[in-house]
């Protein structure tokens, strides 16, 4: 049974609900924490989220990749990319 993805507003209206805070409040904070995240993990660094998981960025090496359509190999650069690794608590919990 597949659950729909909770949107933007979904997401502030259950914080605040479960909070008891604004959901004006609500919307406030969760707006500053994706900010804070983004800003922190496009520097480098690495945030914890007890019982979620981990985010952070990584560097990739530049390598060859194939264009689906033509086949022709194209050069891509070295870049750093988001990941997200997850708590064996929300592990577990999503198997339950």
């Amino acid at each position: 049974m597949a659950v729909k993805p909770l949107t933007k507003a979904e997401l502030n209206k259950k914080v605040s609900e479960a909070s008891g805070v604004t959901a004006k409040d609500t919307n406030a904070v969760m707006s500053a924490l994706s900010d804070v995240i983004t800003q922190h993990v496009a520097s480098g660094g690495a945030i914890t989220l007890i019982g979620v998981g981990k985010i952070e960025s990584r560097d990739r090496a530049a390598r060859t990749v194939r264009n689906p359509r033509t086949g022709d190999p194209i050069h891509k650069p070295a870049d750093r990319t988001p990941r997200m690794v997850f708590a064996k608590a929300l592990k577990t919990a999503c198997n339950e």
